[in-house]
């Protein structure tokens, strides 16, 4: 048994990741905090009434320390680069939900999240959480760094093809949409009922922060640059990602060789789902689980691959994957609390 904290509970994702792990058989949660946010975790959530007397209290590190073997992270970007070096030298786990260690150059910091790294010492140190990739550097990992939630859906689409077939990629477009809890719990105007009911909207065209989050790790799988066009859209539903994504190879590929790839690839993952051809994937099978459903469909001059890739922005994208994250630097069986 592990004692595990969670530090930002008052967000969606820290909401997630309590639930997810009082049903973890392997794991005690010990501490909860937040930023601002304090008092009774069923004040704040009430859906846990009667799942958990914890207590919220503002962060402090040697609380902490002194309670948690493993603790995650669900803060805004560029907080959680303020608190991982001291749980890291007093021997702790971490797993951040955050942008914080994603990326590697900390110019794309400034550029990207307008702001400074802080923490660059540890910014070479964080083993990027997608383990259907990079499972084997999870299991030694000090300290995670998760994954977006957008590029998740997105490298999963695309990492069978791009780690085989990678010199053949001409170009990539990642048309993206989201539910609006993707958007934290932040009040905005654009997030409002009214505003987003019988909506459809793209955001941050060319602009959007998980651009050079999907370009790093795409480039990483496959071995070269591989610039990516990703565009948003914010959609009228609570949950849930979907991901259309346009892939132009230099050579072409057969249907056959194609599915066999992916099928493979994913062949012992537990999350991950190749559906049959000619089934298309959807957001209300994923929704509330950790699975990425995928479908594939070639053009008829077998040079355009049209991925769908489907994810629960707050699973997959966020607390789900930590808790997977978890289980593999842990040795626990992989879906442990998971399904």
């Amino acid at each position: 048994m592990i004692r595990a904290g969670i530090v930002g509970i008052s967000g969606f994702g820290g909401k997630v990741l309590l639930d997810l792990l009082l049903n973890h058989k392997d794991v005690r949660v010990t501490y909860v905090a937040a930023n601002s946010t304090t008092g009774r975790v069923d004040d704040i959530w009430p859906a846990f009434r009667g799942r958990t007397e914890l207590v919220c209290a503002k962060y402090d590190a040697a609380q902490a320390v002194a309670h948690c073997d493993v603790i995650f992270l669900a803060l805004p970007h560029m907080e959680s680069m303020k608190v991982v070096g001291p749980l890291l030298k007093a021997g702790k786990k971490v797993i951040d939900l955050s942008a914080d260690y994603r990326l590697k150059k900390t110019a794309l910091y400034k550029k990207w999240y307008n702001a400074d790294h802080t923490d660059r010492g540890n910014l070479s140190r964080a083993v990027y959480g997608l383990p259907e990739v990079f499972r084997a550097r999870i299991r030694k990992a000090k300290l995670i760094a998760n994954p977006g939630c957008y590029p998740t859906a997105a490298l999963l689409g695309m990492a069978p093809l791009a780690s085989v077939h990678g010199s053949s990629v001409t170009s990539v477009i990642i048309d993206a949409k989201s539910g609006v809890s993707g958007a934290g719990r932040k009040v905005a105007e654009g997030f409002m009922f009214c505003f987003v009911n019988e909506n459809f909207k793209a955001y941050r065209v060319l602009n959007h922060q998980h651009t050079p989050e999907i370009c790093q790790y795409l480039g990483k799988i496959a071995g070269r640059d591989i610039p990516a066009v990703f565009v948003p859209h914010l959609l009228p539903i609570n949950n849930g990602i979907l991901e259309t994504i346009y892939v132009t190879l230099k050579d072409k590929i057969s249907d056959a060789k194609l599915d066999d790839l992916y099928r493979k690839f994913y062949k012992t993952e537990p999350f991950v789902r190749v559906m049959p051809k000619g089934v298309q994937v959807e957001i209300k099978n994923v929704v509330n689980t950790n699975f990425c459903d995928i479908a594939l469909v070639l053009s008829e001059d077998r040079k355009l691959v049209v991925i769908t890739s489907v994810i629960d922005n707050l699973v997959k994208g966020a607390a789900g994957q930590a808790v997977q994250n978890m289980n593999i630097m842990y040795g626990f069986d992989e879906r442990e609390g998971l399904l």
